[in-house]
């Protein structure tokens, strides 16, 4: 039986994770790829089992790009490490970190998504901000130059959410507080929803709906439910990612209803797969399955949503390229897909293509993903 957890600094610490005093709220947990210090935990190294990322107990919203971490503490402060080639970082420079840095000196951060080699942020005053990459004007700010630290895009004060793409060539969905879709960067996929095939440097309009809820950025490929519950997508169907069933290889470049249900609640859209939560605490997966990824015990893909197990349960969601966290209600995590790097968290590299829980506890509270690393937060 691997450990549950990898146990060295943290053991020292005293947090008695079998059986000594209780984890403390809001801890920070890492695992997976490590190669350019994405876990935040001061080293390079892999790992297969969860560790904790310092001693802090502040973490609130986590984020997980290509190969770089984002994450905002209860005191409105943002952090970053990982990989800093083009400046994802924030911290004004190129220097890679392996341990969590602050990004500025303000409080005002609400949310943070890690994107591939770009990051992206909206403050508490409902302004947006991008810094990284600009290939292919996924920063939003109408020009193709990068930065090291946080530009604003625009000036409007109205942004509510916000998931960006993990592909190097990335693309970015964003919702305002008055329900509008916006979108920008790559879109020789459609990925865009803006009925063509041209790039963008700067937002977009998704149609006239105010009706948007919540949303996802797959590989070239986005989800996104409405406030009545129905899930729609569009981008490249390549592997059956959209969910609209029939003939695969093709691409839609506006949004399409996957079928006529109101019952949708959380999407997770993952390279060339989709993961969605219903509000009876089903998940539901479908597209490429060739590691697993779809959770359904085989390596078939579908075109269509089928539903993993036969459980109720589900709570929260993440998806890295190719693996996938959820946490159930009890507060168990549990994970599947690809395993190459440890990002499942078992304590080995053997890819699952269904659920196994990670660890015993039941006190995982917050779950994101990069590529091919995993951030989870422990109450």
């Amino acid at each position: 039986m691997p450990t549950l957890f990898t146990i060295g600094a943290a053991s020292a610490r005293g947090f008695g994770l079998f059986g000594g005093p209780s984890v403390p709220a809001y801890a920070l947990w890492s695992w997976g790829r490590n190669t350019n210090g994405q876990l935040g935990i001061s080293n390079l190294t892999n790992q297969s089992s969860p560790n904790q990322v310092g001693a802090l107990t502040t973490w609130s919203v986590l984020s997980g790009g290509f190969s770089h971490s984002l994450a905002v503490k209860t005191d409105g402060t943002l952090w970053s490490w990982g990989r800093n080639t083009e400046g994802q970082l924030g911290l004004g420079n190129t220097t890679q970190y392996s341990s969590p840095k602050q990004v500025g000196a303000l409080t005002t951060w609400a949310t943070v998504s890690g994107g591939g080699y770009s990051s992206f942020a909206i403050k508490t005053n409902g302004t947006l901000w991008s810094w990284g990459s600009s290939t292919g004007g996924v920063l939003g700010l109408g020009t193709p130059t990068s930065y090291s630290s946080p530009v604003q895009v625009g000036a409007l004060t109205a942004w509510s959410k916000i998931s960006a793409s993990k592909n190097a060539s990335a693309f970015v969905l964003a919702i305002k507080t008055d329900g509008t879709l916006w979108s920008w960067g790559s879109n020789a996929e459609g990925q865009l929803g803006l009925n063509n095939l041209t790039t963008y440097s700067s937002p977009k309009q998704v149609g006239a709906l105010t009706t948007w809820s919540k949303l996802s950025a797959g590989g070239q490929h986005a989800l996104v439910i409405k406030t009545d519950g129905t899930l729609w997508s569009w981008g490249s169907n390549a592997q059956g990612q959209l969910g609209l069933g029939g003939a695969i290889a093709y691409n839609i470049s506006s949004p399409s209803q996957v079928g006529a249900l109101t019952t949708w609640s959380e999407p997770s859209g993952q390279g060339l797969s989709s993961l969605v939560i219903k509000t009876d605490g089903t998940i539901w997966s479908w597209g490429s399955n060739n590691v697993g990824q779809l959770g359904l015990g085989n390596l078939t893909y579908f075109s269509s949503p089928k539903q993993v197990g036969a459980l109720t349960t589900w709570s929260k969601l993440a998806s890295g390229y190719r693996h996938v966290l959820v946490n159930k209600t009890d507060g168990t995590l549990w994970s599947w897909g690809i395993n190459s790097y440890g990002q499942l968290g078992l304590g080995d590299v053997t890819t699952r293509s269904s659920p196994v829980q990670v660890g015993a506890l039941t006190t995982w509270s917050k779950v994101a993903a990069g590529s091919n690393h995993s951030l989870t937060t422990i109450t």
